[in-house]
């Protein structure tokens, strides 16, 4: 067995870099290739892999000559095109290309359909899977369990969590485009925050789908990008006209799990947002036990620096400091190294020590599948305004073929726009 995973990547925007980036501290992969629709970009990340010494990182012009000249393919495309780019790795491998696995970074689709599309095409070809939901690999979370093992042999498990991922809003225009990214910010954080509080929930011991899903209940509305002033920045610097095809831009709501062996209910609380007028990108994560409690907060920094008014001009990027960042002056957070920090290194290492092994990461894609799954049963909570029974077998089969309003760009029958 080789000690190294070729692996390539097919997409070269934001989080392609930072996963380039999470790399560096991976010992045993090689990024081997990158294959986007954007040549410059692709050139882009194959110039930055190479000064990390990460791999030489072959820019390819098809999918099927990335997929003959690697071990792995990370998908690190746009929600939309994921369909169409897994059926051209499925018909690479038919030909001959002999991958070991394929990742899919979150989500794995935008509804149901697309989701168990993908987990079927995998099947397909026998591939093994990994799904990147970053946040449970994140150190602080790893480190929490441990730590509180005495406590939980001792006292129980968690039975509370509350997560959130909050931030001023996404880098480019098809993120808010609803009907490409397949809704507003619970559709592309809600899928971080339920997975992470389903993650601490469950004991250590067990599988990630160990916990039963048992009902959802959230809501959905439009609050600071549905003002007329965000609007019009929105549309001149992102194209997406909130007044025609809005998305949420924060929710919240809570899921409820049980113990199928104990048969304890236990909660996870969820809160995301696209309007968080702070330092910058902020994960909140904290459970509660019996007697015991954890807190993570990716804002608090062992490293703070003050910029005043006449020093500000000196900086001309505010993300150097931290993801999302909406500042370049006052009071910074700043994260030294915040793909480590955020678990893309961690996430990597799983997939990598997994596929060289002929194994799923820990997070295969039925995992993806079932956060799908309940992010579809969030909006159709927030649609009809009650709890969603996910024990139900006729609401388990309607959420096979559900559409979010704000998916099909329906957001103004649900969401309040100001005139």
């Amino acid at each position: 067995m080789s000690n190294k995973l070729k692996l390539g990547m097919i997409g070269a925007g934001f989080v392609a870099n930072f996963h380039a980036r999470a790399l560096k501290q991976v010992r045993n992969v090689d990024l081997a290739g990158v294959m986007s629709v954007s040549p410059e970009l692709s050139e882009k990340l194959s110039r930055a892999s190479q000064s990390y010494g990460t791999g030489t990182c072959k820019v390819y012009n098809t999918i099927a000559d990335l997929a003959e000249n690697v071990d792995a393919i990370a998908i690190f495309a746009p929600n939309f095109a994921r369909v169409e780019i897994m059926e051209a790795i499925v018909d690479a491998v038919k030909k001959g290309a002999n991958l070991k696995g394929i990742i899919c970074e979150k989500p794995l689709g935008r509804n149901m359909k697309e989701a168990r599309r993908l987990v079927e095409l995998a099947r397909e070809v026998n591939l093994k899977t990994a799904y990147f939901e970053n946040q449970i690999f994140m150190k602080p979370m790893q480190a929490q369990l441990s730590q509180l093992q005495p406590q939980v042999k001792t006292m129980g498990p968690l039975v509370l969590t509350r997560s959130a991922e909050e931030h001023g809003g996404p880098h480019e225009g098809w993120f808010w485009d609803p009907t490409r990214q397949g809704g507003g910010v619970l559709s592309d954080m809600g899928c971080h925050s339920i997975a992470v509080g389903w993650y601490a929930l469950t004991p250590v011991d067990k599988s990630p789908r160990f916990l039963e899903p048992v009902s959802i209940s959230a809501e959905t509305a439009l609050l600071k990008w549905g003002l007329p002033e965000w609007r019009k920045k929105l549309k001149e610097n992102m194209g997406v006209d909130y007044t025609k095809t809005p998305a949420e831009d924060f929710t919240t709501g809570i899921v409820t799990f049980k113990n199928p062996e104990t048969g304890q209910m236990v909660k996870a609380q969820f809160t995301d947002s696209w309007m968080f007028e702070k330092q910058g990108l902020r994960l909140f994560m904290d459970g509660m036990g019996p007697g015991y409690a954890f807190e993570i907060n990716t804002l608090v920094s062992s490293l703070q620096i003050f910029i005043g008014d006449i020093a500000a001009e000196a900086t001309a990027n505010a993300e150097l400091a931290l993801e999302k960042s909406t500042a370049s002056r006052g009071l910074l957070a700043v994260q030294h190294n915040e793909a480590d920090l955020y678990g893309y290194t961690d996430e990597n290492e799983d997939a990598a020590n997994a596929f060289l092994a002929g194994k799923d990461g820990l997070l295969d894609w039925e995992y993806g599948l079932e956060i799908t799954k309940m992010i579809m049963a969030g909006y159709m909570s927030a649609e009809r305004g009650k709890v969603i029974d996910l024990t139900d077998p006729k609401i388990l089969q309607e959420l096979e073929t559900f559409i979010p309003l704000i998916q099909q760009g329906k957001g103004t029958e649900v969401l309040h726009v100001v005139k």
